[in-house]
């Protein structure tokens, strides 16, 4: 069992010398109000110091228990464990002493367990669960990029502070593909982009197409949305389709907007389709991505719509994920779509 390091924390090995540290958690009522065990006797915690130490030194290894200390104190401040359930997927957990919630511990060992499962332990899925009344721990569960899979009724001992004898459970996961796309958007949204207002637009044409500006929609902060400029695509004075350019990364509730629904978006009018305005009408946008030091753009489209694949594939964009699922609470979801390409087109 190796010791694990993230920016904050240590993950070790436990030793009988972790006793008080792990009682004064394991043994408070508040800090196990939903767990299975606890408050701890002595002797449970000592029991449980000694799992752990067996669990760490077994070989095949089936499950560790980790000491969860901070680096700038060398103070234990809770556990987590990861437990493989098969050749392909494990159970990950934690706890937490009271003293140290919300204080994003807990996002920082989950993320580090899944790195483990996933990037070393080459792991499938990974699953987690929780009583349902546990919102700090479902909570994390969703941070971490996990998925509730399914709410079981009266299937667990009821919570501690329950009037009733069963209490309901909640199980999440999260797939090897789902953890990469995490590790992807986190990319994205680090990218640097300038946006200090709106900017003047010159003429935008290409000598056979033209870009009308229509609307320049300010950033919404109540509804997690970027800046934006829209305009139509003309020839010879006619309107032949409409197209759009969305300003930075992130947005929407789960900062990732703009991962799955793009910075581009187009559409040809169908008697202009088959003569690449498409793909001109992007080219053009390049100036004002450029005005605000962009770097790259995303264009995202229906796995089935060959069309769009086709101008993505012309502008030299880079396929970076196919058939990516698209998650429950996306615009594009609630529209009917459940898989789409995400495009990469780098401006440098």
């Amino acid at each position: 069992m190796k010791t694990l390091e993230t920016e904050r924390l240590i993950l070790r090995k436990f030793t009988h010398e972790d006793f008080a540290a792990v009682h004064s958690y394991a043994s408070c009522k508040g800090n196990v109000i939903y767990m299975l065990f606890g408050p701890n006797s002595e002797d449970e915690t000592k029991a449980f110091i000694n799992r752990a130490i067996s669990h760490a030194e077994q070989t095949p290894w089936n499950q560790s228990s980790y000491a969860v200390v901070l680096k700038s104190t060398n103070t234990l401040i809770g556990s987590c464990d990861i437990h493989r359930r098969d050749n392909n997927s494990a159970e990950i957990g934690w706890i937490l002493h009271c003293d140290y919630w919300n204080q994003g511990y807990g996002t920082e060992m989950g993320n580090e367990l899944l790195r483990l499962g996933f990037e070393e332990l080459n792991l499938q899925r990974i699953i987690a669960c929780c009583d349902a009344d546990n919102i700090g721990s479902y909570s994390l569960m969703e941070k971490l990029g996990m998925r509730r899979d399914a709410h079981f009724r009266d299937c667990r001992p009821a919570h501690k502070q329950s009037q009733r004898r069963y209490g309901d459970e909640l199980h999440y996961s999260i797939l090897k593909s789902d953890w990469e796309t995490v590790k992807q958007i986190a990319y994205y949204n680090s990218l640097p982009f300038k946006f200090t207002g709106f900017i003047d637009i010159p003429t935008l044409t290409n000598g056979d197409i033209y870009l009308v500006c229509t609307e320049k929609t300010p950033a919404n902060p109540e509804k997690m949305r970027v800046p934006a400029y829209n305009f139509i695509i003309c020839k010879n004075g006619e309107k032949i389709g409409n197209t759009g350019l969305r300003i930075g990364y992130g947005g929407g509730p789960k900062n990732d907007n703009l991962y799955y629904g793009g910075q581009i978006g187009y559409v040809i009018n169908e008697e202009y389709r088959g003569n690449n305005y498409a793909v001109e009408a992007c080219k053009l946008l390049l100036y004002i991505a450029k005005a605000h030091k962009m770097t790259k753009l995303l264009i995202t489209n229906n796995y089935t719509n060959i069309p769009s694949r086709r101008v993505c594939e012309k502008l030299g964009a880079r396929l970076i994920g196919s058939m990516v699922r698209l998650p429950e609470w996306s615009d594009l979801y609630s529209e009917g779509q459940r898989f789409i390409n995400i495009f990469e087109w780098d401006l440098n």
